[in-house]
């Protein structure tokens, strides 16, 4: 029956029911690439020539997938509206023919749903999804820029109601199968060995009810539990005036989150809104329309190329080195359990599932480090997110203490203790001592060089910088840093444990400030600038959030600490000299015992009865201690502009330094530590984007007038004058243009 088949399989089972299996040759896991909608059109056209099926099963032939959605490659390989609306159109037409079948379709769902994996499950009569953690469902094509091509727009609105599936379009957000069951998204959640079965049988109930799943999710809807839902949806979605009500209240959110600089929310709302009120023709044409822009548009090329890098980047071991041995790890040591001591320790025992010993200097500070994860694997089990069992399980892995008793075994010890040279080369030597010669030292330092750090080693090839970024738990990346000597199974050994820890990896070469903290130093120093000429510094964060950034840097300062902030402004002043001296006062803000939001002082006003409507005052005190009257009257883009050029044009220093593999480690360090705008792609493929001459012109307009802090990279120069680029052929090679050692300030 399947002969004409090569991507799905047909079992005919003896009670009438077919179950149709989805396994793309090949590969690891199911995706929609440009020979599905004409495979899927032969596939039913077999299915419909036997008159003796009654039901059909829709479900994966991988052991763990159930469909990832569309292949990237092939979005990205669209070049015009037409060609990309054309995409979108072939996906309708075929998901139409499932959807207008005439048996009941259910698809039975077990592992990640996702993208055009769950348009294709909202196409079914119903859905039946297993129990595992890892089933989850959801459509985040707003992530990439784009929407859902294939009817996801239309269908979820008429299965779950506007604002249950605008929650999921607007977010990209996914969900497992219980939460998907509570919106209705699926009918039954189910061990997995059992998962067909169940599906079967809720195929041959839909086929003697005559295939009427939405009269059948009505009338469950109309129980005692769900009259409050019900309520809800006739009055707010299925009226012009509620769905009036309630696009405008999701487009008053979505212009706040996305200032205007990602288009996709805008779409999703105008094309949910058309089929709502035009019916579903006119709002699949709107949704093949809207889907062929966004993919051609900017924004999606951008947001697409931090996808790309982000899958380069798993298979990545982060040395060029052609035989780098990545070695077992059976137990990490921890120095120090604070706050970044405890957010390693459960990252390391909930995702990499390996034993850590924590140490800190008294019981008291183990305590509180245990505690923190317990409390994270609390929040886990409260949200049920897994289960009270998998927790002790999870924290049964974590010990501490205040001697160093367990840490012979562990092949790798993590530091974090204060930002001390000689504490940390302390821990160099008393590690070695208790661990033999091939424990690694890791250091999770955020500006002290790791060869400075490695000058106490009697083993330096195993002495490297493994920086996390706080909240550890919540920030996705983990910047590895190698010295010269640095052994490359040494580099492949933490990459390959930063991935288990959930973590995207990107490897850089040492110097003061690395890459992250270096290229964020002018930023904040710049933003301390404007400060000191007067500009309002609630004025100063709008403008560089409503630029993209997550918060401003005002913000920032408070939340990493005013105190530490000042230290690595020292490191980076003695290393780079002139171009990152601070403004005059700052020092006063130190003397003045501000710290920023840990101790409440800083430049905002931290007490709950100071805030209005949520937010929190600027401190006015701030601008006594400055002499400065402050003003709002600065061009918000101006302000944006020069800050984040300071930070690209770093960037690009430390790219021609050599300190940076590549473009995309850049990009991707930027992005996902630092919160540099996505939709710009990073600050390399920014310049790409708007040419190393606009670039240029800007910095030399800044330097003009502000000095030796705006001096262009000299790659920068070089590139304008040969047009050069980042990515794609002919791109520019790092390490060409190595720094002079700067003057000590």
């Amino acid at each position: 029956m399947s002969d004409e088949l090569k991507t799905f399989s047909i079992e005919k089972r003896e009670d009438g029911v077919a179950v149709v299996r989805m396994d793309v040759p090949g590969e690891p896991v199911n995706t929609l690439n440009v020979s599905f909608a004409d495979e899927f059109e032969r596939l039913f056209a077999l299915l419909e020539r036997d008159g003796t099926l009654e039901a059909v099963v829709f479900t994966s032939g991988k052991p763990d997938n159930f469909l990832a959605g569309a292949d990237i490659n092939m979005l990205s390989e669209a070049n015009t509206v037409a060609e990309a609306a054309e995409l979108s159109r072939r996906g309708q037409v075929a998901l139409n023919k499932l959807a207008g079948f005439r048996l009941p379709v259910v698809a039975a769902i077990h592992g990640p749903c996702l993208g055009g994996g769950l348009e294709v499950a909202l196409a079914c009569s119903a859905r039946i999804a297993s129990d595992w953690r890892k089933t989850k469902l959801g459509l985040p094509e707003v992530q990439l820029g784009l929407l859902p091509g294939a009817g996801g727009t239309q269908r979820l609105p008429r299965l779950v109601g506007v604002q249950a599936a605008l929650d999921l379009l607007l977010t990209g957000k996914q969900l497992d199968g219980r939460r998907a069951k509570k919106i209705g998204l699926v009918e039954e959640v189910v061990p997995q060995p059992v998962l067909i079965e169940v599906a079967a049988a809720h195929a041959k109930r839909l086929a003697k009810e005559g295939k009427k799943p939405l009269a059948s999710r009505l009338r469950d809807l109309f129980t005692a539990d769900h009259l409050q839902e019900v309520a809800m949806e006739i009055g707010l979605e299925r009226n012009p005036l509620g769905r009036q009500l309630v696009f405008g209240q999701a487009h008053k959110a979505v212009t706040g989150k996305t200032k205007g600089n990602y288009p996709a929310p805008e779409k999703i709302l105008e094309v949910v809104r058309i089929g709502l009120a035009e019916g579903l023709e006119a709002g699949l044409e709107a949704e093949a329309q809207a889907f062929g822009e966004l993919v051609v548009s900017p924004v999606a090329e951008q947001l697409m190329g931090i996808y790309f890098a982000t899958q380069e980047l798993k298979k990545d071991k982060g040395t060029d080195a052609e035989y780098a041995e990545v070695r077992p790890i059976s137990k990490v040591g921890m120095l120090g359990a604070g706050l970044m001591g405890s957010g390693i320790a459960y990252v390391t025992s909930s995702l990499a599932k390996t034993a850590v010993r924590l140490k800190d200097r008294d019981h008291e500070g183990v305590a509180r480090g245990l505690k923190a994860v317990h409390d994270q694997l609390s929040k886990r089990v409260k949200r049920r997110r897994m289960s009270e069992l998998e927790a002790k399980q999870i924290f049964a892995r974590v010990s501490g203490g205040t001697t160093w008793a367990g840490f012979q075994s562990c092949e790798v010890v993590i530091e974090a203790v204060f930002e001390d040279l000689e504490l940390k080369r302390k821990m160099v030597r008393e590690v070695e001592e208790i661990g033999g010669d091939e424990v690694i030292f890791a250091s999770n330092t955020s500006s002290i060089p790791i060869t400075d750090i490695a000058q106490a080693s009697k083993h330096k090839e195993t002495v490297i910088g493994m920086h996390y970024f706080s909240p550890v738990e919540k920030m996705p990346l983990l910047e590895i840093i190698v010295t010269k000597d640095t052994a490359p199974w040494v580099t492949a050994t933490c990459v390959e444990l930063g991935k288990k820890q959930g973590k995207t990896v990107v490897v850089v070469n040492d110097g003061p400030g690395f890459y992250t903290t270096r290229i964020l130093a002018p930023y904040m120093n710049e933003a301390a600038f404007l400060v000191s000429e007067g500009v309002a510094i609630d004025h100063l964060d709008k403008a560089l959030v409503r630029f993209g950034w997550p918060v401003g840097p005002i913000t920032l300062m408070d939340e990493v600490g005013i105190d530490v902030g000042e230290k690595v402004g020292k490191i980076m002043h003695k290393a780079f000299g002139e171009r990152l001296a601070p403004p005059a006062g700052v020092d006063i803000l130190i003397k003045d015992g501000r710290q920023g939001r840990k101790n409440g002082r800083g430049f905002y006003v931290y007490a709950d009865e100071a805030k209005k409507d949520g937010k929190k005052p600027v401190d006015e005190t701030v601008y006594d201690l400055f002499g400065i009257r402050p003003s709002s009257e600065a061009d918000p883009q101006e302000l944006a502009l020069r800050c984040t050029l300071t930070f690209v044009n770093e960037a690009l220093r430390c790219f021609g330094e050599g300190i940076l593999r590549t473009a995309r480690d850049g990009d991707i360090g930027a992005i996902f530590g630092l919160g540099f705008p996505p939709f710009l792609g990073g600050p390399f493929r920014y310049v790409d984007s708007r040419g190393p001459a606009a670039v240029l012109a800007d910095m030399q307009r800044y330097e003009a007038k502000f000095g030796k802090r705006f001096e262009p990279a000299p790659l920068l120069v070089e590139m304008a004058k040969s047009g050069g680029r980042f990515y794609g052929e002919g791109a520019v090679e790092p390490g060409k243009h190595p720094r002079e050692a700067a003057a000590s300030a």
